[in-house]
């Protein structure tokens, strides 16, 4: 069993920091996860630097990364000017998002479901020269919303269907209520539309690495993780705390899972970044003892 590791850090982490890092400093952030061998990282974002300061200077972010064969980059989009921007920069993939409730679309995007679900089959359809980034559609609030609660999971299911331009779909747990066995189950049937899915969770409520795990069970093939457990969600009142990479990258490699991250590597990228943001991470492996590296799984 292997997975794809996607450290949101850079750009989903960062943009939850009361502090805004130069470019330069974040293109480190990028290329040192690179180094440690992180099959996919999502670097920046191309929004508004007015609204979302933490993500200004994206091109010259992706500019200034040590590139790595086998380290594919990622950025978020919001609209066509955004895509217009990732496209001019040569990532290799696109991240497109919507929420999967009426409300959150309305406060956060200020459009309705319909048409969140208009402008992202349009980017998805934009595009068909080649060689076109791969496409990733997230679909937050998929367990729980800040604004109308619990969420069906049927209606998570058909906003998936509807997004047929989509090659992989991630469903987010934006405000940490995701717990192991409703991840699984619906991981299992978005599976049924036949492509590939991924969660992207949050562990505000300590549930955040057992729902990974659930996923995995439900035949998620990507896993969203943040370096040190940086960030949370901006747009959503209380939702702290990413997943942490290395706690995620441990869990796994200790249960046979193979991610081919070089786990030492990423730890240092932790103690790294803690001296950049100045406090101490929510991250927990990055603080333990050393565990030998000849130790069974």
């Amino acid at each position: 069993m292997n997975v794809t590791i996607c450290d949101v850090g850079p750009r989903d982490g960062l943009q939850n920091e009361p502090e805004t890092l130069a470019p330069a400093a974040r293109a480190e952030l990028v290329s040192r996860l690179a180094a440690a061998r992180l099959p996919r990282i999502e670097a920046v974002s191309f929004v508004r630097e007015d609204l979302v300061p933490q993500m200004a200077g994206a091109e010259d972010v992706v500019a200034a990364v040590r590139r790595r064969i086998g380290s594919e980059l990622s950025g978020l989009v919001l609209n066509e000017r955004g895509y217009e921007r990732l496209r001019a920069t040569g990532l290799e993939r696109v991240n497109l998002t919507l929420a999967a409730t009426e409300a959150f679309n309305r406060r956060n995007a200020n459009a309705s479901l319909d048409e969140a679900v208009a402008r992202v089959e349009a980017l998805l359809a934009r595009d068909t020269a080649s060689p076109a980034p791969g496409t990733t559609v997230t679909i937050s609030c998929a367990f729980g919303c800040p604004f109308e609660g619990e969420v069906d999971p049927g209606a998570v299911a058909d906003l998936c269907d509807r997004l047929s331009g989509a090659g992989e779909l991630v469903l987010a747990d934006t405000i940490g209520v995701a717990t192991p066995r409703r991840v699984r189950r619906l991981v299992e049937r978005v599976s049924i539309l036949g492509r590939p899915v991924g969660f992207h969770g949050h562990n505000t409520r300590s549930t955040g690495h057992a729902s990974a795990w659930g996923a995995l069970e439900g035949g998620a093939t990507v896993l969203d993780a943040s370096v040190g457990g940086l960030g949370g969600c901006p747009f959503s009142p209380g939702a702290t705390g990413n997943v942490a990479t290395e706690d995620l990258v441990w869990q796994l490699e200790r249960d046979g899972v193979e991610t081919r991250v070089d786990l030492d590597a990423l730890v240092g990228v932790a103690r790294w970044l803690e001296g950049v943001v100045g406090r101490r991470l929510d991250g927990q492996v990055y603080r333990a003892a050393t565990w030998p590296a000849t130790a069974a799984r």
